[in-house]
């Protein structure tokens, strides 16, 4: 098993475009390819109840198979168990998910699995040093189908291959500077399954209620994804409460209060996806890694 970690962000209309403009990738190779995808889970849901995905992936040099576990992530930083293996068609190959990531998948929940939905996209890829580390810079445009119904990819993904996850954050702070961009919790899976099934986020005010800083930006987050499938008014409303719950705090350093206000205020905007927006969105975070730090 190898471990996964990624900053994921997602993108405004004009940040494919600008970002394959940025001098910060200028000078790298870029590399790029057609991946089709389908993910798999049972009647009931069990994959995505237990937050792991499974998939077989279509490359131009054959097939893949995908197991990832639920791992941790919050403020579009991403650590999880991953598993990749390659089959002869596409066909789940049952067997070596017992092999290569047993007791992962109940064998009640092995016998029920079935296509769920399909994710395709071209990935443009550049490898980046960052300081001392390695990171796989991807852009991902396409579509998400399920069913009738379908949402745009537009998603950059920092891996980190070598080095210190500082490192995806310095990256990003510097791809902000003319990318519009945000971060994003959601993955392809969770929001393929959103649009099969519908997005649901708890009950705001519960949530809102007990959170604590790190909790409010993250639940920020978890409804900017939802609005950007949806559209629905509802999740940019809920975005903005957790932001202004950080605004008004006056527990927080400005360095926290700042930002968030800000981000709150330019949610009432047409076009709030902007650079500026990415740019507050990452000195929140960084700011309340400093005050989670400080607790420690």
């Amino acid at each position: 098993m190898a471990q996964e970690i990624e900053l994921k962000l997602a993108l405004g209309a004009s940040g494919p475009h600008a970002l394959r403009q940025h001098p910060r990738l200028a000078n790298h190779r870029m590399q790029r390819a057609w991946l089709a995808n389908t993910y798999y889970d049972t009647p009931g849901r069990a994959l995505e109840r237990a937050r792991i995905a499974l998939r077989i992936r279509r490359t131009p040099d054959g097939y893949l198979q995908t197991l990832k576990t639920a791992g941790s992530g919050q403020g579009g930083l991403h650590a999880r168990g991953e598993w990749e293996w390659p089959i002869d068609g596409d066909e789940l190959d049952i067997d070596g998910i017992r092999q290569h990531a047993p007791d992962t998948i109940d064998e009640a929940d092995l016998a029920q699995l079935a296509p769920r939905f399909t994710t395709d996209f071209t990935r443009e890829r550049w490898d980046v040093i960052e300081a001392d580390a390695t990171i796989e810079v991807a852009l991902d445009i396409g579509t998400i189908h399920a069913g009738e119904r379908q949402v745009a990819i537009r998603e950059l993904e920092l891996e980190l291959k070598a080095g210190s996850a500082d490192a995806l954050w310095k990256l990003a702070a510097s791809l902000a500077d003319g990318v519009a961009l945000r971060p994003a919790n959601a993955s392809k899976a969770q929001r393929g399954a959103a649009l099969h099934d519908g997005w649901t986020l708890p009950d705001n005010a519960a949530e809102l209620r007990n959170a604590t800083p790190r909790q409010h930006a993250d639940q920020a987050i978890a409804a900017l994804d939802a609005l950007g499938d949806s559209g629905e008014a509802e999740f940019l409303t809920r975005a903005q409460h957790a932001f202004w719950s950080l605004a008004e705090d006056t527990n927080l350093a400005t360095a926290v209060r700042q930002p968030a206000g800000w981000l709150a205020e330019t949610l009432d905007g047409p076009q709030w996806l902007t650079p500026q927006f990415g740019q507050h969105s990452l000195a929140l975070l960084a700011a309340l890694d400093a005050h989670c730090a400080e607790l420690d």
